[in-house]
């Protein structure tokens, strides 16, 4: 499911690069530029690429400077590095198009929590990818009637979750297929909407209201008190204060979608985290992706 274009994605990133170095990513592969997910900058190294056959040095042998970095935050905020580094707490930030950078250095902490960095010594450029008609195959079987049904999609890591999660999310809010619906998105890590100025730069459908930044749990409470959602989305539960806010939603009547990390429902079962949100039937179709040699197929049950 993942994308595979022209690589017009990747060149966006490359273009928050010095020139040197943006001249080396456009010297990649164009096959590589199309499946790229991270451009990464390590001081004193040379820049690699990471696609999903491995990591790779771009072309060039010439290394990262500190100087490199800072440019870097300077192009990929317009000369605003200090509103990006106040945002550190989250470990990136997300710039247009979706892309998000990834920034480690010297920290400087002060009553427990980071609030800056004093020396950069490498960034991660994570490449925005999504993928139309991810869930065209799955969506249709998720309703029953005129209600769409609570659903639980589940892979391990790196399985395409997130990818058709923001596709379904997307159909519903733009009601293809069936009546349009309000979603209601907890974005805690910014990967579905990728808000950039409060504009989604991924697409997440009209009838979509995003909660950026903020733990999943917080914000599928306050989706659920002040938005009015017909259907809250949420990627990747986690914590016990996610599945307290989705049991919370469904006894409201809200229809859930969200992902979780498991190969399968025996899985998931074995985890003491999701019992709540099983025994209490929050979730009424199940999702699995699995990868298999012609690709990935998804599998949809009840529950």
């Amino acid at each position: 499911m993942r994308e595979q274009g022209d690589g017009k994605r990747y060149l966006q990133a490359a273009a928050l690069l010095p020139p040197h170095l943006r001249r080396q990513a456009g010297q990649v592969d164009k096959a590589d530029q199309a499946a790229a997910e991270e451009l990464r900058l390590r001081s004193g190294w040379p820049m690699t690429v990471v696609c999903p056959r491995g990591e790779f040095q771009a072309p060039g042998e010439e290394p990262v400077t500190p100087e490199d970095l800072a440019l870097v935050l300077e192009i990929a905020t317009r000369a605003s590095a200090h509103t990006a580094l106040e945002r550190l707490r989250d470990g990136f930030f997300t710039v247009q198009g979706g892309h998000r950078i990834g920034i480690c250095g010297s920290a400087v902490v002060k009553e427990g929590a980071v609030y800056n960095l004093r020396q950069l010594s490498s960034l991660a450029i994570r490449i925005s990818h999504e993928v139309p008609g991810a869930a065209a195959s799955v969506v249709d079987r998720l309703w029953e009637g005129e209600r769409f049904q609570s659903t639980l999609i589940l892979s391990p890591p790196g399985g395409g979750k997130t990818t058709l999660l923001r596709d379904l999310i997307r159909r519903l809010s733009d009601g293809e297929g069936h009546p349009p619906l309000r979603v209601g998105v907890a974005d805690e890590r910014g990967e579905l909407a990728a808000l950039w100025n409060g504009i989604p730069q991924l697409q997440v459908g009209r009838h979509t209201d995003v909660m950026d930044g903020c733990p999943k749990g917080t914000g599928l409470l306050m989706l659920l008190r002040g938005m009015n959602p017909q259907v809250l989305a949420a990627d990747e539960i986690t914590a016990p204060e996610d599945c307290a806010a989705l049991l919370a939603a469904a006894n409201c009547g809200v229809s859930l979608v969200c992902t979780a990390h498991a190969a399968d429902l025996a899985d998931l079962e074995r985890r003491p985290l999701y019992r709540p949100l099983l025994e209490n039937h929050c979730f009424q179709k199940l999702v699995v992706l699995t990868r298999e040699e012609t690709g990935r197929a998804c599998r949809v049950s009840g529950l």
